[in-house]
């Protein structure tokens, strides 16, 4: 069984005045656990407006969604503890944190949960170090920190919960290819260590194809594509008229293949295609 499933999401804002827009149209797709699903589109698609229906913060105007097979709106306890099953980490970090230390930040989470203080503290503890935050900054204002901390912490606040189902909106968004990558591998060492599912919200192709074991595709609200990362870039011609660009390693392999290079047409990143040319000119010179 699936752990989350959305069933014919529909959602609009600004009803009935010149301002109308649907941001859902009869959306539905499953997420198993420990898969990772990116989710792609250009601003506007949708993407956002999903991601909180999943874990109940928006309700849908018709449609549902379920976590292990169960309506998250079914009932009021069950969609409280939906907030703590499934965390959602916004794209800006500013819009979770709030508290006077990062430990108060982190520990907010498990505090609503109910939770014993020794608990408490050993969540914080964990979670700090799974993303990197290091201790003596548990005790200064978030607002003290850069960017990147700002966006460990928020995370942070987020494994705290230990969701089933973690969700990501741009997580890397304004961070350099460092931190980037300082992201990914807590995001990765948090699913290795929990079997959650994870779903990220993105921009980039590249990092879709470098994480994801599926991609979904937005468009004006709808779910455009479906499918793993193979299948979805086959609809480069598709996805270039919806406004999204295909990684640029994939496009230089066409390039290639159209020059008459036998190369696999399925490269979606820098060192896959770094990898698939080696091998190719390896090839030519025996």
């Amino acid at each position: 069984m699936a752990i989350i499933e959305t069933r014919r999401l529909s959602f609009g804002y600004s009803h009935g005045t010149p301002f109308e827009i649907t941001a859902l149209d009869d959306v539905s797709f499953t997420v198993e656990k420990g898969e990772t699903v990116a989710v792609i589109g250009h601003t506007g698609s949708g993407k956002s407006t999903l991601m909180q229906m999943l874990n109940g913060l928006l309700t849908p105007e018709s449609g549902a969604v379920l976590l292990d097979g169960k309506d998250i709106r079914s009932d009021k306890a069950f969609t409280r503890s939906v907030r703590f099953r499934v965390g959602l980490c916004f794209q800006y970090p500013e819009y979770q944190l709030f508290e006077e230390t990062c430990y108060k930040d982190i520990a907010f989470g498990p505090k609503n949960m109910g939770l014993g203080e020794e608990e408490i503290r050993r969540r914080v503890t964990e979670a700090a170090a799974i993303v990197g935050l290091p201790e003596a900054l548990l005790q200064r204002s978030p607002f003290e920190l850069s960017g990147g901390q700002k966006r460990r912490c928020a995370i942070a606040g987020v494994i705290a919960m230990r969701p089933e189902v973690l969700i990501l909106d741009e997580p890397t968004a304004g961070l350099d290819p460092r931190g980037r990558d300082d992201i990914f591998g807590m995001i990765r060492s948090y699913q290795q260590a929990t079997e959650a599912a994870v779903i990220i919200v993105t921009h980039s192709m590249e990092d879709a194809a470098m994480l994801a074991d599926r991609i979904l595709v937005m468009n004006r609200g709808k779910l455009a594509f479906n499918g793993t990362v193979s299948e979805i870039f086959r609809h480069a011609e598709e996805l270039e008229a919806i406004g999204l660009n295909i990684p640029a390693s994939t496009k230089l392999i066409a390039d290639l293949r159209r020059a008459g290079c036998e190369l696999s047409p399925d490269v979606y990143t820098a060192q896959a295609a770094a990898d698939e040319i080696e091998a190719y000119l390896r090839r030519k010179t025996v």
